[in-house]
């Protein structure tokens, strides 16, 4: 079988926003490509760049590579709408999804096509392996889905060495985004990206009803790229991020759980949605620490036996190292935050009331916590819109969530604030579906942190 059975012609997209010192390197990368046994052409999009790319694109690039398309927008329209938009330009019948901070290896292309044109028809997409920028440690090369729509990269950063890499053709759940090539009019039926997600989990989303619509994902690890991994994501800001991981997480278990299975689970990601809520602003928020004060356990309500006085802070805070030691200034000091540490501090050396009480109000200063509850705010302004795209999705429903979940059980990985306390509990379990498949699996075992 030749390379391109079944293909005609295969688009290139790549999505760069103020990433011209990426595209230098991806685009030299693409022009060295192996042929790969079709016509193919490279879809550029300058996503509302600042930094000069489309004008060093159209002197420099244009001229002299004629397989390179430029599309321009004046504003960021994201990662999903941007890609949605050069698929709209593509004249390929397979679409490769590729971002802009990578290297694709020689036989890059040349591997997607081959693996998606000896696939099954009912194979909508490949995806290919992802390491990092020197080779050595894995990046992508299979995803994991939790039960409240969040997702890993299996074994992310761990050498190539241990790392558990899929085998050609074995099933995925998703492809990713940064190394995928997809058959445009399955990825048209579908819906392409959900432009609401505008990043993050949109491949994810994208998967999962690829899968309910009755078609398959398959690897195709000889695809491989390098990737710098966060350099264009960086530019968004870590909490900024926070706010689209926690959105994007809910709508993709909304839209995508079937029926039946959506209300028995929905309690479950409701309460962990309020417990990281909770914990961010307990936790990291002055005066925080009140909210889990009981007014009436004889703090407020004077109701204490035998006239005792109830604590004024709660354990976690009364128990901290003496403030006089090391430890308790460097603890106080991270977990006040400096501008609440040396309030508290002025207060108690002129002899004021320094611990914590339910007079004591709650100061919102921690972003991870601003963009939690701009989460929700999203959430809760769009329900309407979020309702509408369910039914669009579940109108599609070729293959029941019994079946996808069969090959691909969801995980329960304690990840965000609040998380491993909820998850232990045994109050949690008794909210979760008794046949929903889950494997519990600690962070550390699904991915090497950065210590």
């Amino acid at each position: 079988m030749s390379a391109g059975a079944g293909l005609r012609k295969v688009s290139v997209a790549v999505v760069s926003w103020n990433g011209r010192q990426h595209l230098e390197t991806c685009l030299a990368a693409l022009a060295e490509q192996d042929d790969p046994g079709i016509d193919f052409e490279i879809l550029v999009l300058d996503n509302g760049s600042t930094d000069g790319t489309a004008e060093w694109m159209r002197a420099e690039v244009l001229p002299r590579h004629p397989r390179v398309r430029l599309v321009a927008s004046p504003v960021n329209l994201g990662f999903c709408a941007g890609n949605n938009r050069l698929v709209a330009e593509a004249a390929g019948d397979a679409v490769a999804f590729l971002n802009n901070d990578t290297r694709p290896r020689r036989g890059w292309l040349r591997a997607l096509v081959a693996a998606l044109a000896a696939a099954p028809p009912d194979v909508a997409a490949v995806s290919g392996l992802i390491v990092d920028w020197s080779g050595e440690r894995l990046d992508f090369g299979r995803g994991l889905v939790t039960f409240d729509g969040h997702a890993f990269q299996l074994d992310f950063r761990r050498p190539l060495a241990t790392a558990r890499v899929p085998a050609e053709g074995e099933e995925l759940p998703f492809a990713c985004g940064g190394n995928m090539l997809v058959r445009r009019a399955s990825f048209l039926a579908a819906g392409g990206f959900d432009e609401d997600y505008f990043a993050y989990l949109e491949d994810v989303d994208l998967g999962w009803r690829l899968w309910s619509g009755g078609e398959r994902i398959l690897c195709a690890p000889d695809a491989v790229v390098h990737h710098r991994s966060s350099a264009t994501s960086d530019l968004l800001g870590l909490y900024n991020r926070g706010f689209l991981f926690e959105r994007n997480a809910f709508l993709t278990a909304y839209k995508n759980y079937e029926a039946g299975l959506w209300e028995r689970l929905m309690p479950a990601l409701l309460l962990t949605v309020l417990s990281r809520t909770q914990a961010l602003l307990a936790e990291h928020n002055p005066g925080g620490e009140t909210l889990r004060l009981d007014p009436y356990a004889g703090h407020i309500a004077n109701t204490a036996p035998n006239g005792e006085s109830a604590p004024t802070a709660p354990p976690r805070l009364a128990e901290l190292p003496p403030a006089w030691t090391w430890q308790g200034f460097k603890v106080r000091w991270q977990g006040y935050g400096p501008s609440d540490f040396l309030r508290r501090g002025a207060r108690k050396l002129l002899g004021g009331r320094t611990s914590s009480s339910a007079s004591e109000p709650l100061c919102l200063t921690d972003e991870r916590t601003v963009a939690q509850l701009r989460a929700l705010s999203w959430l809760l302004g769009n329900l309407d819109r979020a309702a509408a795209c369910r039914t669009a999705v579940q109108a599609r429903r070729q293959r029941s969530d019994r079946e996808i979940l069969a090959r691909f059980p969801r995980y329960l990985v304690p990840t965000y604030p609040g998380d491993h306390a909820l998850f232990s509990s045994r109050g949690f379990q008794t909210w979760l579906p008794n046949d929903l498949p889950l494997v519990r699996k600690t962070l550390d075992e699904v991915m090497e942190r950065e210590r």
